[in-house]
């Protein structure tokens, strides 16, 4: 509303943090009109409405502002001179809202940018990428792998999309959504002296472990420390390291197991699924979230990109 006394010397002093921008709408359209009908008509509201915001302008810039005349409105100097003015204030905040509320993926041309898991980025960032550039094919794209400091990035608002497992406990500044789970699973060479056989906890404690270390998930003592010791072994690890590849070439050329997801066959069909114990079978899921910026979430830019990535997921998971 606009907020409005008289100076010492009669002018109008208006309060411009209290002014009522639909009232500067209805202004500009009687201005390029001059009929209340046809500015009714521009802005998609009733006359009644035209009506009752012509006689707060006048209200406010006093009763000359507008002209009744026998053809419609005469507008004076000041009302072209605020309607000019409201073109320049006015202009870019419907930018932002026609831009927000009109959202077309195939014209977006900005850079999308998306925080991976690097377990998770090693296995499904090529077919990924392959979705993303389908979905918004004038963006350009910015996939990295998570980090120790990535969630400051993220809370800052250079990030607009996380895939991360659901273990990382993300603030409540975070708007998170299940996207997929994928099992795990006992991997090791192909045709594995002791597996062949057995792979309950009298064969497995003694086998070497190669761990893929997962960045913000493993604490310093993980999940299968604490299961080796319920079962009263001590978990023998070989190898941890980021490298799913280097992981991999250590498990086909020694005894050495993996507890990783079947998604690791992929790149090395010389490796074999074997059955978990029957005390890890509990912990044989891991759950992918997504998330996004809770101020985000009326985005349709932000809407659409967690629609495509869900989206790849589900087809992508269905068809293993």
């Amino acid at each position: 509303m606009l907020g409005l006394s008289k100076g010492l010397q009669g002018e109008l002093a208006i309060n411009i943090r209290e002014l009522d921008l639909n009232l500067l709408r209805v202004l500009r359209a009687i201005v390029e009109t001059k009929n209340s009908h046809a500015a009714a008509q521009k802005l998609g509201i009733s006359q009644t409405s035209v009506s009752r915001a012509i006689a707060k302008l006048k209200e406010s810039f006093g009763e000359q502002l507008f002209i009744r005349k026998a053809h419609g409105i005469e507008p004076s100097e000041l009302a072209m001179m605020l309607a000019d003015a409201s073109v320049d204030m006015l202009h870019p905040i419907e930018k932002v809202i026609e831009d927000y509320s009109a959202f077309d993926p195939k014209k977006y041309s900005g850079k999308v940018n998306i925080l991976v898991n690097t377990f998770l980025l090693e296995f499904f960032g090529p077919r990924l990428i392959l979705a993303l550039r389908y979905a918004l094919p004038s963006a350009s794209f910015n996939i990295s792998q998570w980090q120790k400091d990535s969630l400051y990035d993220v809370l800052q608002g250079g990030v607009d999309y996380v895939i991360q497992f659901e273990s990382y406990s993300m603030p409540q500044d975070m708007f998170c959504r299940n996207l997929a789970k994928i099992e795990n699973v006992l991997l090791a060479r192909k045709n594995h002296p002791s597996l062949s056989k057995s792979s309950d906890w009298d064969t497995i404690h003694r086998l070497p472990i190669v761990r893929l270390y997962l960045d913000g998930i493993n604490p310093r003592k993980g999940i299968l420390e604490q299961l080796y010791e319920k079962q009263g072994y001590q978990a023998n690890f070989l190898l941890t390291t980021h490298s799913v590849r280097t992981a991999v070439e250590l498990v086909k050329n020694s005894d050495a197991i993996l507890y990783s997801s079947r998604f690791v066959c992929q790149i090395a069909p010389e490796l074999e699924c074997y059955p978990l114990p029957p005390s890890i079978q509990r912990h044989n899921v891991l759950d992918i979230g997504g998330s996004y910026l809770q101020t985000r979430r009326g985005s349709p830019f932000s809407q659409y990109l967690h629609q495509t990535i869900q989206t790849f997921f589900n087809q992508t998971l269905s068809t293993q």
